[in-house]
């Protein structure tokens, strides 16, 4: 059973700022699966992360920006958590939209974010004591426990809480705790001493007082319920700056110089929201918040202009951005040629007519558009990829015929004109095996 916290889902302890995150998550999903899409987000091929111009793309489209202005937490955690759903992929050092990202735009927010929190459990992209820089020697061999289990227990954790109640995050300490919920961060006590803060010798955590749980177990926590369940807005957040927040590390010899331990010291207290008891699979049905419905702010002209009266997000803005083009302030254009380039970039012509209807102020789309989208998606479908294929020259026709009929290989090539075979990549093993039996070889 979740365990009571606070009688009056409201209080929460003094803190400088309090983000309730649910309605936020629900608008930022979209805005970064149509920044995935734009193909504007760097990120290393190598370790997944996102660059530094990226994480100011992601802030400046996040709704109310990110939790801190010069620190990068929820900016920094959804192009990790899209990657580890499979809505993106790092490609040529860009974050690129997959199918099952495109898909996503079209579902449910609530549902997509459940499969997100699932999946970043299972397989999230890194360690998320990693973000915690100032603790060193974790890249030491046979020092870390599995991220996966840890990751695990803190989900547990939040499972735990009782939604709509603040918890102070010592109580949530002491109650994970107590509940054998911890999320033991070193493997052994030999491990233990591999890390410390600043000095290798003086630093360890191996002494005695050193390497508490709050430093080691808790700092990993705070990174969990901080960067990744506030980002998807399964908890609500009150948090000061982290400066001076916490002082549980100071025992440490050589923390003396450090401002903080993490980026997470400032979170004084979380609170389970709706969507967070959902995605943990506290409750079986979401509603989502009446605001988040479309703002009508678009009107659609016969001319095939899209024009913004009022503010829109940043998520519509990159939405028009991908079907038209943006001709002046708050207008865009519509065209033949922008919208077979959204076909050929693979977006859907039916999501965003779905868009438009869901967003303009009149009662219906203007006839113009309505052909404008019809004609471009019916000579788009007149063609079709079927797929890479791999063209064979033979020296003369007899050759060609002679393969072409062959019983083995005639069902894995076709014939195009008298000397050329096409064969198909899933076909191409079979074939190569088959032409060396008929006394012919394909070099590589």
């Amino acid at each position: 059973m979740p365990e009571p916290v606070s009688a009056h889902s409201d209080e929460h302890p003094p803190a400088s700022e309090v983000r309730l995150t649910e309605g936020v998550a629900l608008r930022d999903l979209h805005a970064v699966l149509r920044l995935c899409d734009s193909g504007r987000l760097r990120c290393s091929d190598k370790t997944k992360r996102p660059a530094a111009a990226a994480l100011i793309m992601v802030a400046e489209a996040l709704t109310g920006g990110d939790f801190y202005r010069d620190e990068a937490i929820a900016a920094y955690a959804w192009p990790l958590i899209v990657q580890a759903g499979g809505l993106a992929t790092v490609s040529g050092g860009k974050l690129q939209l997959t199918a099952r990202g495109r898909a996503a735009l079209s579902h449910p927010a609530a549902e997509v974010i459940r499969q997100l929190w699932r999946s970043w459990v299972a397989k999230g992209a890194i360690d998320e004591l990693s973000r915690v820089e100032h603790l060193k020697g974790q890249r030491a061999a046979n020092v870390l426990t599995a991220v996966k289990t840890r990751r695990e227990i803190v989900a547990t954790a939040l499972a735990n809480r009782e939604p709509g109640a603040w918890v102070e995050v010592e109580k949530l300490f002491a109650s994970m705790r107590r509940s054998g919920l911890s999320p033991t961060v070193a493997r052994n006590g030999r491990a233990v001493w591999k890390l410390y803060l600043v000095d290798a010798q003086y630093g360890s955590c191996g002494y005695d007082g050193y390497g508490t749980w709050q430093m080691l177990e808790g700092r990993y926590t705070l990174a969990v319920v901080f960067e990744y369940a506030a980002t998807l807005g399964l908890i609500d957040v009150a948090y000061d700056e982290p400066e001076g927040a916490r002082d549980d590390f100071r025992y440490n010899a050589s923390a003396e110089e450090l401002p903080y331990l993490s980026r997470y010291d400032g979170l004084r207290a979380l609170r389970l929201n709706g969507l967070g008891a959902y995605v943990l699979g506290l409750t079986d049905t979401y509603l989502p918040p009446t605001e988040l419905e479309p703002v009508r702010a678009l009107k659609v002209l016969p001319s095939l202009d899209v024009v913004a009266t009022g503010e829109i997000d940043t998520a519509d803005q990159l939405t028009l951005d991908a079907y038209a083009r943006w001709t002046a302030d708050r207008v865009w254009t519509l065209t033949s040629e922008t919208v077979v380039a959204a076909i050929a970039a693979g977006r859907d012509v039916g999501q965003f007519r779905a868009f438009l209807e869901s967003r303009m102020m009149q009662p219906q789309l203007p006839s113009t558009l309505v052909t404008l989208l019809a004609d471009v998606t019916a000579r788009t479908q007149r063609v079709r990829d079927l797929g890479r294929v791999r063209l064979i020259e033979c020296a003369d026709p007899a050759l060609a015929a002679l393969i072409h009929h062959d019983r083995r290989l005639s069902p894995l090539c076709a014939l195009i004109g008298d000397r050329h075979l096409e064969v198909t990549a899933d076909d191409e093993p079979a074939f190569l095996k088959a032409l060396q039996t008929l006394g012919y070889a394909l070099p590589v």
